[in-house]
């Protein structure tokens, strides 16, 4: 290699948990790789565990897909003679520990068993080139541990670090300075992570919208929209008894909430328990929300905790204004209260109603609102965002391949002066 070799575009690869579900990390991710490879890059996806067939968001075909651990029924055929039955039975039992290296705490912790933890470190252990991306902390963990092959390694964070458990919080103090850098979401993580991690290049990258050319909302509906996976984060437990508050006032109006999820017999019972079966309404998983939230006069997230949410900044796109929970963190570094949203504090149901029902009651609010949001979701372009991604990539690759360059020039010195003494 010769310094005028420097500068090329590696090979970039994804580590994803699960790349075939539906998580907003994995949504990004795909507009990311999506926009690497339009770009001419080569990308890879790796999926650590694969449960379904077909991949849930759009992924251009340039994009490879692999698979490390692929838990398909069709995809474990019966081992035949006395090695394959002994390596059944190995793997059997491994699935059956728990993780050695990943906390209790972290929020995956559940789909990793020994078995899963041995072939992803045996996948990580073989790169030899190129920039990985690790995406959660768990993968982050056990790749800046056994990534060290010499591939430029850069764990994302798509949580703020006060959400974590206190043994996640641990693991990333003792992990984290490994990595070529960490990337985050918003400002206030890059400060904490900074302060966290001296000496470690963290950089703020926020996750792109997939697309800004969006049908705009008209304002007119008396419709309310929100999305996200039906867990404890969200917060759709709060936010359907403070829609109850607003019945009586605004009878006409309806709250329409997409996603799936394990709570989603919780809520139904919720919905029941105040009497608003003809009001909110558990849409289920659409493939089509961008149509949803164009026909939506408003979006509200009442998450517990974000990272930076996605699915809300997409409904600005849309001309929508927001009301949020000023929840940590994401919401108040996205919206300006009372310009493009309205903040209010966490987990309180009586102020998400108040804010909601201003909103609802004044149709010229929405649309002068919905004009800012547009202006603020611009930020989030893909155009604006995925070229601080490729920069990253391009400035870490040739910061390694200098090193390997004056590494191979410093042993050439050594064997140089080594030969110098023998003959001498």
């Amino acid at each position: 290699m010769t310094i005028h070799q420097i500068g090329g575009r590696p090979k970039v690869r994804y580590l994803l948990l699960h790349a075939y579900g539906r998580g907003g990390t994995i949504r990004t991710v795909m507009n990311q790789a999506n926009s690497l490879v339009q770009a001419g890059w080569q990308v890879e996806l790796v999926s650590a565990l694969r449960r379904r067939d077909d991949l849930q968001f759009p992924l251009d075909p340039r994009v490879q897909v692999t698979t490390v651990v692929d838990l398909r029924e069709e995809a474990h055929t019966p081992p035949s003679g006395v090695v394959g039955r002994w390596q059944d039975w190995r793997r059997g039992r491994l699935t059956e520990q728990p993780a050695r290296h990943i906390p209790c705490g972290e929020f995956g912790y559940r789909y990793f068993n020994r078995y899963v933890e041995q072939r992803l470190i045996a996948y990580l252990s073989s790169l030899r080139d190129g920039v990985l991306v690790t995406t959660r902390p768990a993968l982050n963990f056990l790749a800046a541990e056994h990534a060290t092959g010499g591939v430029v390694r850069v764990a994302q964070e798509h949580m703020n670090h006060g959400t974590h458990k206190h043994d996640v919080r641990q693991r990333i103090r003792e992990t984290y300075s490994r990595f070529d850098a960490v990337a985050v979401l918003t400002e206030r993580d890059r400060e904490e992570y900074e302060q966290l991690l001296p000496g470690t290049r963290v950089v703020r990258i926020p996750n792109a919208v997939h697309s800004l050319d969006q049908v705009p909302s008209d304002h007119r509906s008396k419709i309310a929209v929100a999305a996200g996976r039906l867990f404890p984060q969200k917060g759709f437990d709060l936010l359907i008894p403070a829609w109850a508050k607003l019945v009586e006032t605004h009878p006409d109006w309806q709250l329409r909430i997409y996603g799936s999820g394990e709570k989603k017999a919780e809520l139904r019972e919720l919905i029941e328990e105040h009497h608003l079966y003809n009001h909110v309404f558990l849409m289920g998983h659409t493939d089509r929300l961008d149509d949803e939230l164009a026909k939506a006069s408003f979006y509200v997230l009442s998450s517990r905790f974000e990272g930076l949410p996605m699915v809300m900044i997409e409904a600005m796109s849309h001309s929508l204004p927001v009301v949020s929970f000023d929840c940590p963190t994401g919401p108040s570094d996205v919206l300006t209260h009372g310009v493009d949203g309205l903040l209010v504090a966490p987990e309180d149901p009586d102020a998400l109603a108040d804010a909601m029902a201003k909103l609802m009651g004044d149709r010229a609010l929405r649309a002068d609102m919905g004009v800012a949001a547009v202006l603020t979701a611009a930020s989030y372009g893909p155009d604006a965002v995925h070229p601080r991604w490729e920069a990253l990539f391009r400035e870490l690759h040739e910061v390694r391949e200098l090193h390997d360059l004056h590494e191979l020039s410093d042993q050439r010195h050594r064997v140089a002066g080594a030969s110098k003494g023998q003959r001498a």
